[in-house]
């Protein structure tokens, strides 16, 4: 049995673990990092590459389908499914060198591939190694959640982690959850010629603005899928010719029984912390199977021991996971009693169109009991929307009545892009007039937030009093 003693262990190489590992070695600290799967964790791996590479075999297939309105033939595209897993793997393997075992080792990480369990609140067990640290960094990410629906247990299904290695088409996905992951994957596979349906036991992207979420759902009803929302007791059989997903609608005095015939289904249902296998208990660390317990500064009730990414939440985002990546580094190397803040994180579901968020919704300001104006502004309006024949999206942006900015959706195209801008303004405590007075490049999409930015002043602008104010002065002046 060795022994290493080292400044920092970091366990897990996902998103937040790497980019702890990388900074924390270049600014002079000694880091082990211990990971018992892939390099690079689900992110590279099993979710936001594979899927954002599948999502992009998808809109090129969709554009074969709708290049008409452009002067140019329009055809059914034929899909070749190896080559789509070709293409989505070859994206991962594009990558994956910048996550790899020898990048990590070339910046001075010793790097152990194997499971890690605490034997102590300063020690933990990797293969028939020990490492006693004096700080620890728990990012051990998450998997998918597989709720306990009756019958799932007799078919095959697929989840994010598993999907991603489908060589052969597909004749009908049912798609078990309708979050980010749910709908994303749903519109590829229907745009490479799945039909596909989508049964959600809440609301359709619940957590995002209903108003705008909608444009999205259209959307996809107009490309052919079906939805079926707000459902009860969901039940899974094996069929002579696949799988049939039945649940009930409506009234549950009186319900609606729904019967969905498919070939194949994916469990979409949110995801769950690693926390299991860890002993987290003999290093002092509480947890639930939310994750680990964090306070402002990510230390756990062990405070030698940090926690980042999906396994302290609140948002499992791999951009929230290299913040937080950030927080700790301050804590550890410099010392500095940094803490979250969670006040402008951005999340896009990479749909076409993309829906993006920052902030506050209109409902969570009722929530909160703010007098706030919404504004909003549609990309019908925009002269690049109309160039591209990309006009179905909207700008809602939710201000105080000063115009200070609390938070804004974009639905349409680029949308992920667009929100940009708007974090900045939130996390800064800007005001709207910031956003109005900004100088936007002609013709650019990016014209519809200095538009409905601009739009906060319209009624005050345009007023009578103003006119009155304009006529004097041309008259005297």
């Amino acid at each position: 049995m060795s022994i290493i003693q080292t400044d920092i262990c970091v366990i897990g190489a996902g998103s937040g673990g790497l980019s702890v590992a990388a900074g924390a070695s270049q600014m002079g600290a000694s880091v082990v990092l211990i990971e018992k799967a892939a390099m690079g964790g689900d992110c590279l791996n099993t979710g936001c590459v594979p899927s954002k590479a599948i999502l992009a075999a998808g809109h090129v297939a969709q554009n074969m389908r709708e290049s008409t309105a452009f002067g140019i033939q329009s055809h059914e595209p034929m899909v070749d499914w190896a080559v789509v897993h070709k293409h989505v793997h070859g994206v991962i393997a594009a990558i994956a060198p910048n996550d790899s075992v020898e990048r990590f080792e070339g910046l001075g990480v010793k790097v152990i591939q194997a499971a890690a369990e605490f034997v102590d609140e300063k020690t933990v067990q990797a293969g028939d190694v020990q490492v006693k640290a004096k700080y620890f960094v728990l990012a051990t990410g998450s998997s998918a959640f597989v709720p306990p629906i009756e019958g799932l247990d007799t078919v095959d299904y697929f989840t994010n982690e598993n999907i991603f290695d489908n060589k052969e088409a597909i004749d009908h996905l049912i798609v078990i959850g309708g979050g980010p992951i749910g709908i994303e994957m749903a519109q590829a596979h229907r745009r490479l010629g799945a039909k596909v349906t989508v049964m959600e036991l809440a609301r359709l992207l619940m957590k995002d603005d209903r108003e705008l979420a909608q444009i999205v759902i259209d959307r996809l009803r107009d490309e052919g899928m079906d939805f079926y929302e707000g459902g009860r007791n969901l039940r899974i059989e094996k069929t002579d010719k696949g799988i049939s997903a039945h649940c009930e609608m409506g009234d549950e005095s009186n319900p609606e029984k729904a019967c969905v015939d498919g070939s194949h289904i994916l469990i979409a249902t949110g995801r769950r912390a690693n926390v299991n296998g860890l002993n987290l208990e003999a290093a002092g660390v509480k947890y639930s199977p939310c994750g680990v317990d964090v306070d402002a500064r990510l230390r756990s009730s062990n405070k030698r021991i940090f926690a980042i990414g999906d396994v302290a939440g609140p948002y499992q985002f791999t951009h929230m996971a290299a913040y937080q990546a950030g927080i700790v580094i301050r804590n550890m190397l410099f010392k500095l009693p940094a803490k979250v803040d969670y006040s402008a994180v951005p999340w896009v579901t990479y749909t076409d169109p993309e829906l993006a968020h920052v902030g506050m919704t209109e409902a969570d300001a009722e929530s909160a009991g703010k007098s706030v104006r919404v504004l909003r502004w549609k990309f019908e309006e925009n002269d690049r929307a109309q160039a591209e024949k990309r006009t179905e999206g909207m700008v809602k942006v939710v201000t105080e009545k000063n115009g200070r900015i609390l938070g804004a959706t974009i639905v349409g195209m680029h949308a992920g892009e667009l929100i940009q801008p708007w974090i900045l303004a939130i996390s800064q405590k800007m005001k709207i007039g910031a956003m109005a007075s900004m100088i936007a490049p002609y013709p650019t999409l990016s014209e519809v937030n200095k538009r409905i930015a601009g739009s906060f002043y319209t009624e005050k602008l345009f007023s009578e009093g103003t006119k009155k104010i304009v006529r004097f002065l041309m008259r005297w002046f």
